[in-house]
């Protein structure tokens, strides 16, 4: 009797250890990152960037799975002529923003060659250039919680996506004159491994 629920168990610990298997991936993505900070002080237009990372693919069902992931991203954003008069900071034109980002994201797949995605992210400010404030305060909320949705293709082992950034908070650490919050066009290219 103990040889057969030994057996048992043992069968259940492979087909689960095989399934999980089958159904989890880790991979590697990068691309081009197409930011706009709003706020009157910004001006109103897009600046480029770049984001690295790594992801991990865990399927739930045939239709379902979690897609979290961890991406640095540098982005740079343009003053306008109002933001020395708003703020009393002199010769600021561009500031330069780096980011640690962890989005979490619910994968619908459709067919197995298409991925619809949506999801929270948190940005980490990593670095933001020192120029900005001679009074050496932040500038930027360390924080930035955002959604992201999107769509990614499959194809073998690439991951082509398009995704759609926005902030939900206010990254503006000054005072409380403007708001200020994120938005990020990404498109990119991943390779699971």
């Amino acid at each position: 009797m103990k040889i057969k629920i030994i057996t048992l168990v043992m069968i259940a610990m492979i087909t689960t250890t095989s399934l999980v298997a089958q159904n989890f991936k880790i991979g590697i993505k990068g691309g081009a990152d197409i930011h706009k900070l709003t706020g009157s002080s910004f001006k109103d237009q897009f600046s480029f960037g770049y984001h690295l990372g790594g992801f991990a693919d865990i399927g739930l069902t045939s239709r379902f799975g979690i897609q979290p992931e961890v991406l640095f991203s540098q982005v740079t954003a343009d003053t306008s002529s109002r933001f020395s008069e708003v703020y009393e900071f002199n010769n600021v034109s561009k500031i330069k923003l780096s980011y640690l980002k962890i989005p979490l994201l619910l994968n619908y797949m459709p067919n197995k060659f298409v991925s619809i995605q949506l999801g929270p992210q948190y940005g980490i400010l990593i670095d933001q250039n020192k120029n900005l404030l001679k009074n050496g305060e932040d500038a930027f909320s360390n924080g930035d919680f955002s959604l992201l949705g999107g769509l990614q293709l499959n194809i073998s082992k690439i991951r082509l996506y398009g995704r759609y950034v926005v902030g939900l908070n206010n990254i503006n650490e000054i005072d409380n004159r403007e708001k200020w919050k994120n938005q990020t066009v990404q498109l990119g290219v991943g390779i699971t491994l």
